[in-house]
């Protein structure tokens, strides 16, 4: 413990560690700051003495020095109600944050729902008070995209941005795939009217799940009926709503492939209310493997996101951009996990 001339402890510096470490404060310095030009030996000896007098990081003296803030946003462009809503965003941030703490940098989360708060956020991000830019539910024609890349500010989107794909790093999982695999799971169950609630049509997943639902269905020599298609907004309202509208237009149909596990809650409300048993009546699948999904009765069936994996490839992503690497894309594969509501 170090104490001051009154006995009062007093921050570590730098100074302790390299007196701790028996190197100078100059290398002390390299390694906090890459660790370029230093020996195996001299690098686990200021290491172990960081442990043993832990030692802080000046974030603010450090980024006048380097130029960088040492931190990175988690920037979610959905009102403020969704973030809690939907579950899916909070086990991304959580995973984000967990990724990022690994390399011991801060995350800061920033919700732009609205046009006032995407300027004010926007203000801030190119003002240089982050390094990077983890982006989430990125819509098509929404400018933050641009925005931050003609700020110059390196940015890993999740899911693929619709029409901007090449200037920015994305993460995604397989969304189209996804959706092949769960409607002919469906079909292998012998339905035949298979009804579908899409995601948004100006989100990849909204495109993408919608894509591979017609496709499976040509697939296996089924018209696409448009009557059996309605429009959700990931929310358990807009399931509700979607699926009392299939079953005014379609009232024989025997599944619903859902776009989200969200709107799936709604649309199992719906067809409660309607007298619809599941899977009996109705198999309803979902797309996910969200904590809702294991809140339904019965149990949700559903695709499953790598949550996890995208949420690391991410930041690992992010980490290289700052860098200075070029923009890449991963796209991750799905997996099909049955329950009971189909």
């Amino acid at each position: 413990m170090n104490r001051g001339p009154e006995g009062k402890r007093r921050p570590v510096t730098i100074h302790d560690v390299a007196r701790e470490a028996g190197v100078s404060r100059g290398t002390v310095s390299r390694v906090l700051n890459g660790g370029h030009y230093v020996s195996p030996a001299a690098q686990t000896a200021v290491n172990n003495a960081i442990r043993r007098t832990g030692y802080v990081v000046n974030r603010h003296a450090r980024s006048l020095i380097t130029g960088k803030s040492d931190s990175v946003a988690f920037l979610l462009t959905e009102p403020q109600e969704r973030f809690f809503e939907d579950p899916n965003f909070n086990v991304l941030l959580r995973s984000c944050t967990q990724a990022l703490a690994a390399q011991d940098i801060p995350l800061l989360l920033m919700i732009a729902g609205t046009e006032a708060e995407r300027r004010r956020n926007l203000r801030y991000i190119a003002a240089g008070h982050v390094d990077g830019v983890l982006l989430v539910s990125s819509h098509r024609g929404d400018p933050v995209v641009s925005d931050l890349h003609e700020a110059g500010v390196p940015v890993v989107a999740c899911g693929k941005p619709l029409g901007q794909s090449a200037k920015v790093s994305y993460v995604a999982a397989d969304d189209r795939d996804g959706a092949r695999e769960m409607v002919r799971y469906l079909y292998a169950s012998g339905r035949r009217r298979i009804a579908t609630v899409t995601g948004p049509a100006d989100t990849p997943g909204g495109v993408e799940r919608l894509a591979g639902y017609r496709e499976t269905l040509a697939e296996h020599g089924l018209p696409v009926d448009e009557s059996l298609i309605a429009a959700g907004d990931y929310s358990r309202a807009s399931g509700e709503a979607a699926a009392g509208l299939l079953l005014e237009r379609a009232p024989d149909l025997d599944a619903v492939f859902v776009a989200s596990d969200l709107m799936a809650q709604g649309v199992l409300d719906t067809l409660a209310r309607a007298g619809r048993r599941v899977p009996e009546d109705v198999a309803v699948g979902g797309f996910d493997d969200s904590p809702a999904a294991l809140s339904t009765r019965p149990p949700l069936t559903t695709i499953r996101q790598p949550w996890d994996r995208i949420s690391t490839e991410m930041v690992r992503m992010l980490l290289a951009r700052i860098g200075g690497e070029e923009p890449a894309a991963v796209i991750l594969p799905t997996e099909l996990v049955r329950r009971e509501s189909a």
